[in-house]
């Protein structure tokens, strides 16, 4: 019997191989043969097995795939409980492959991966421990929450130190192993070399086949201690079938030491071109342990640079306090920050860390923003602003109230986010994950092939050519460099992003954003502030400006329209001081009218003007209507019956919006605006930043229908917005871009999230998904470039006109430094500039 299921959660080849083996293991099941490409599981089966049995079997295999009858919805897949507790400085207990060979899937233990035989590398993200613990240097049993004495002995508690991070565990034991191994391996490699001294006196201490027995005995910490667990990977490569770099290893190192071994236990079954003069057998346990040892280093190395990989996410978990200080009953405590809930009060002293996310409820500071925003200048904060926790306060202390706590916080999603993006698989690593499906066995034929050609056709001794030249084939070759060459850079580009306030979602949406030919930009909220705010004041002849700001702030004191706001604030920063106000009556959709300092006033707009009776001027009547044409607000205020002034109220322009646009033109973007607006106040703010192309009315669905007609002409639309409105276009573009400032669904719509969300973000986005594009691509073209010329000079092709041969160890050592140098390449990121 044959059926054909569809599976999910599948993301690359890895995944592939692993749902097959998966299903070929349940019983009854003669093969199955998964697709990655359609999602299909092909599965030939002696009588028929229900499908609750596979769907067991992929579960009891950890749920991350799940299997289902074509056209069926899948069962869901097991998810992880996210945790409440604070974010503070931690490692999360989670595991995942540098080289993502799983995509995203993460491991509850270390140790290595069953598709590629790396060391699985800790995530550092938010971690559930609570905050600061103190102990007893004498009596480490006690434990305490606060400092304190000892109940003991009375000695001081300390601070606790957190635990060791798996990854620096990691390091330390490989740099034992490492050193153990040199230790081992330089008296062998000294006694080989020897061999090429004329008259070489070690001889006269022993004769040779002593020498070598020597070399056995030095050689078995290193093979069976320090670096056994190559040999180990090796080994399960070759049993599921996932032939990986260390297959390569473990066959060319494997080979070269048994060869030795056998050689001395017996001698006479080589033929003589194998013998030294002295009659013993060619050994190569120099070969093997130089080898082995410089493999060792290369992943010594590699684990130090794993550790700076994600440093963004190690610096955005300093930011996180452990204690706060909480204000109840007009007494202040000191509590953990997993202790703070949801309407808490929390004092914030100068200096002091914000705890979590809120808003100022008394007092103001200037904020320091810069590791979340990336802006340099601290924000000025007064009662009402909200503050994110890891800011650090300025000079004056503030009160806020406690919005946001735990995994809720900003600054808790943005670790997380970096973390997801960090396992995300960009497009482009599917070309290194063909190229790498195919490239361990080409190796083992090249190997092979190699062995056979020098065999025939090479000098004498032509066995022992043949041996070495095969070996060192298997030795240089580095699928490892081409897996890291994505993954690495990626990592390191969305931990840069974060430091610079550009969430990246996915590692697809970098990818695409380099792609881009369109960017759709909506106005409300994205090229403006998306609040009115005053522009500025109009007078007549008989009135003063400070007099007409008096009046309008006076009575718009009494009203609560969102314009009466905007006019109160901007009194407040002009130092405008009230007059006394009586009378007030709103007027629906027209203004409002009462008594300011026992004169008659209104303001509003032409049809108030007309209710009140009043005149207005000539000359007033042109500078008004010239600012309503350009799609402006303009309150008009009478007194005494007579129109004596006019406030300017629009949605301001970013300050940063101008100059971003031009930026993003030069680089060869065409930028759209679209906006719900009338066509007046798009018009004028087009014109305002240079742009050519706009559309105003627009409703939802109009959005998301001009991203449609774009991609039809076969364009590569972004779409950058902040509102609810927006998240059907933000999710039907290429890559949405979200304002951090605008809405929650509109942030979840979206590929990309500027955290201060303005424009200027964008262009942040755009020249790090350049730069780290780049960066792939130099990965890629080295780790193919070592390889295609690497293999051949091995293989000996250079011997005959040049008579070069590449030794196995110089190939070892060329191998490790492979992939050590994509890690620093990557790495370069850290340093490059986005602004």
């Amino acid at each position: 019997m044959k059926h054909t299921y569809k599976i999910h959660g599948m993301t690359c080849n890895g995944c592939r191989s692993h749902v097959e083996k998966t299903l070929s293991e349940v019983n009854g099941v003669s093969k199955a043969s998964v697709d990655l490409e359609k999602a299909e599981a092909v599965i030939e089966m002696e009588k028929h097995i229900p499908l609750e049995t596979f769907q067991k079997a992929l579960k009891d295999d950890g749920g991350r795939y799940s299997i289902s009858l074509p056209g069926e919805n899948p069962l869901p897949a097991a998810s992880k409980k996210e945790s409440k507790k604070s974010p503070l400085r931690g490692f999360g207990g989670s595991y995942y492959c540098p080289m993502h060979c799983e995509g995203d899937k993460t491991y509850d233990k270390p140790g290595d991966c069953p598709v590629c035989g790396m060391d699985l590398v800790e995530e550092v993200k938010v971690s559930s421990s609570s905050a600061t613990q103190y102990t007893c240097p004498m009596h480490p049993e006690i434990v305490r929450d606060e400092p304190g004495s000892c109940p003991i002995c009375g000695m001081d508690l300390v601070p606790m130190e957190a635990d060791e991070s798996a990854e620096n565990k990691t390091y330390k034991k490989l740099q034992k192993k490492f050193w153990i191994s040199v230790a081992f391996t330089l008296p062998i490699f000294l006694i080989a070399m020897s061999e090429m001294l004329p008259n070489n006196p070690m001889y006269n201490w022993m004769p040779l086949k002593y020498w070598n027995w020597l070399q056995l005995g030095l050689s078995l910490p290193v093979v069976f201690y320090a670096t056994w667990m190559f040999f180990e990977r090796a080994y399960r490569s070759i049993k599921t079938w996932n032939l990986n770099m260390f297959t390569l290893i473990g066959i060319g190192a494997g080979v070269a030491w048994l060869f030795s071994v056998f050689g001395m236990l017996f001698p006479d079954f080589f033929p003589a071109q194998f013998k030294t003069d002295a009659g013993t057998v060619h050994v190569y346990f120099e070969a093997a342990t130089v080898i082995l040892t410089l493999v060792l280093m290369g992943q010594l190395l590699e684990a130090r640079a794993h550790s700076r990989t994600n440093n963004a996410v190690k610096e955005l978990l300093k930011l996180a306090p452990n204690q706060a200080i909480r204000v109840a009953d007009g007494k202040e405590e000191t509590i953990a920050i997993d202790q703070i809930k949801v309407g808490d009060k929390l004092r914030v002293k100068p200096g002091d860390k914000v705890p979590v996310d809120g808003s100022i409820v008394e007092g103001g500071s200037s904020v320091d923003e810069s590791m979340i925003t990336g802006e340099p200048v601290p924000v000025t904060k007064t009662e009402g602003d909200k503050v994110s926790s890891g800011t650090i306060n300025g000079k004056q202390t503030f009160v806020m109230k406690a919005e946001k706590v735990g995994s809720d916080t900003l600054l808790s999603q943005i670790i997380e986010m970096v973390n997801k993006a960090s396992r995300s698989r960009a497009p482009i690593q599917k070309l290194a994950d063909k190229i790498s499906g195919y490239f361990v066995p080409i190796v083992v034929l090249i190997s092979i092939i190699t062995f056979i050609v020098w065999a025939v056709f090479g000098p004498e001794p032509k066995y022992v050519y043949a041996l070495v030249n095969a070996i060192a084939v298997l030795i240089i070759a580095c699928p490892c460099a081409l897996g890291l060459a994505t993954p690495m850079s990626v990592m390191v580009g969305v931990g840069k992003g974060a430091q610079n306030g550009v969430l990246i979602k996915n590692a697809e949406a970098l990818e695409t954003l380099n792609k881009i030919d369109v960017l759709i930009v909506d106005k409300t909220g994205t090229i403006t502030e998306g609040k009115p705010s005053v522009e500025k004041i109009g007078v007549s002849k008989d009135f003063s400006e400070k007099e007409v700001l008096q009046y309008i702030v006076s009575l718009n004191k009494l009203s609560e329209h969102p314009l009466a706001e905007a006019t109160v604030k901007y009194g407040k920063e002009n130092n405008s001081e009230a007059l006394k106000a009586t009378d007030f009556n709103s007027v629906t959709g027209k203004g409002g009218t009462g008594v300011v300092n026992g004169k008659k006033v209104a303001l509003g707009n032409e049809k108030m003007m007309e209710e009140a009776g009043a005149n207005i001027s000539e000359e007033l009547k042109k500078e008004i209507s010239k600012e309503q044409q350009k799609g402006k607000t303009v309150p008009m205020l009478s007194v005494e019956g007579k129109v004596v002034g006019y406030v300017v109220i629009a949605d301001k322009i970013k300050e940063t919006s101008k100059k971003a646009i031009a930026e993003l033109q030069r680089k060869g973007i065409q930028v759209i605006m679209l906006t719900g607006d009338n066509h007046d106040t798009a018009k004028a703010v087009a014109s305002e930043l240079n742009l050519t192309d706009f559309r105003a009315e627009m409703l939802p669905q109009n959005k998301m229908e001009v991203v449609e007609k774009l991609q039809a002409q076969g364009k590569k639309v972004a779409m950058a917005g902040d509102g609810i409105n927006d998240a059907p276009a933000l999710a039907k573009s290429d890559v949405g871009i979200a304002m951090g400032t605008g809405t929650d669904v509109a942030i979840e719509s979206a590929g990309i999230t500027l955290v201060k969300g303005d424009l200027h973000g964008i262009v942040k986005a755009f020249t790090l998904s350049e730069k780290v594009m780049r960066n792939i691509k130099q990965n890629l073209f080295f780790a193919l470039i070592y390889n295609t010329v690497g293999i051949p000079i091995a293989a000996g092709v250079l011997y005959p006109v040049f008579g070069i041969l590449l030794s196995p160890m110089i190939a070892a050592l060329a191998m490790s430094f492979s992939s050590v140098s994509v890690i620093t390449n990557a790495l370069r990121l850290r340093s490059a500039s986005i602004d």
